[in-house]
């Protein structure tokens, strides 16, 4: 075994599940909390305060369709957003390289400014520091978010009926359906064929924005029992992280996972796997199967959900299934970590 850390114990996956559950977890245990660090959800419960943070290193630190902050402000607007919370107020750390030059700083601050606005969700502290040149590249940016229930989610929940008062990954129960927010893949492609100098015929950009809204438009149908944000590891892994720990499977439609035209080409030239790569804009949710139609009409509404479709369903086998567009089927694998790295 080896004494040192990898870079792939950090890309999501499998190994970083290994070396979450090994080396981090026994030191904190938290019988008591609502939901603690060691129920892996996007964020913790404390005291009814939704609290989770996350550090952004992602290369290049400019990229189609946002930046550095962008990403850092929306990727944790959505952690809470998916535990069915309103995001009340932000935090943020920046931690710059020696030389980097003051108008990229502002880029990014104008960013961060711009995208918590859109969400509703201040920035209200932080804190700055500067390593000398080389150290790092360019920018590290951390972010914490806090948030509370909705009355929209308190209804949710009671209507739900499944013991527990937030969207829990760990809360799937068969017959229910799998509703995917909208185009997968195009965050990780668009940051590599921007940081690789590819030249794809159709330009692809990232799908980076906050989904607090539209988790709250759905709020307000019912019948929601989980919801999260497919980043690292793409929807493979969020569709096995949420059935692992609910202790069933999924039957997923391959026809109907919206991936596109050109974000499908740049994958096959490139032999990835469209359903493992990262999302920063999207959001997989779970529904009773007497409310999905009408989340999904729910999600249509919003700018950022129409092109939502049902992907498929909750069953009780224990595993993932990819039903291909040809008729046959196969195991929808787990990825062992992110296939793009430093995209987020």
């Amino acid at each position: 075994m080896a004494d040192r850390i990898e870079l792939s114990q950090g890309a999501g996956g499998s190994e970083t599940e290994a070396f979450i559950k090994q080396h981090i977890l026994p030191r904190f245990q938290q019988p008591d909390m609502e939901v603690p660090l060691q129920a892996l959800d996007d964020a913790a419960v404390v005291d009814d305060v939704v609290f989770t943070t996350d550090s952004h290193t992602v290369q290049p630190l400019f990229f189609p369709g946002g930046d550095i902050g962008s990403l850092a402000v929306a990727g944790t607007i959505n952690d809470v957003a998916v535990m069915g919370a309103q995001p009340v107020g932000l935090a943020a750390a920046m931690v710059i390289e020696e030389g980097l030059p003051f108008d990229a700083i502002e880029r990014v601050l104008d960013s961060m400014a711009s995208c918590s606005r859109q969400a509703d969700a201040p920035i209200v502290t932080g804190d700055t520091k500067v390593l000398e040149h080389g150290a790092l590249q360019g920018m590290i940016v951390t972010t914490a978010g806090i948030g509370r229930a909705s009355e929209a989610l308190r209804r949710n929940m009671e209507q739900l009926g499944r013991d527990t008062r937030w969207l829990r990954d760990s809360a799937l129960q068969p017959g229910d359906a799998i509703i995917l927010s909208g185009y997968i893949a195009d965050h990780g492609i668009a940051l590599l064929s921007f940081r690789e100098g590819y030249g794809f015929e159709t330009e692809i950009t990232s799908d980076v924005a906050p989904v607090n809204g539209l988790m709250q438009q759905c709020l307000q149908v019912g019948g929601i029992a989980a919801a999260k944000d497919p980043t690292r590891g793409g929807l493979a892994n969020t569709l096995h992280e949420m059935a692992s720990k609910s202790g069933v499977g999924m039957h997923i439609l391959e026809e109907y996972i919206p991936v596109r035209e050109g974000t499908m080409a740049a994958c096959e030239m490139l032999g990835i796997d469209p359903y493992t790569v990262g999302n920063e804009g999207k959001v997989v949710v779970a529904a009773t199967a007497e409310k999905a139609d009408d989340v999904l009409r729910a999600m249509h509404r919003h700018p950022l959900g129409k092109d939502a479709a049902i992907i498929g369903h909750v069953t009780g086998e224990k595993r993932v299934v990819l039903e291909t567009g040809v008729g046959g089927t196969r195991l929808m694998e787990a990825p062992v970590g992110d296939p793009i790295p430093r995209i987020c």
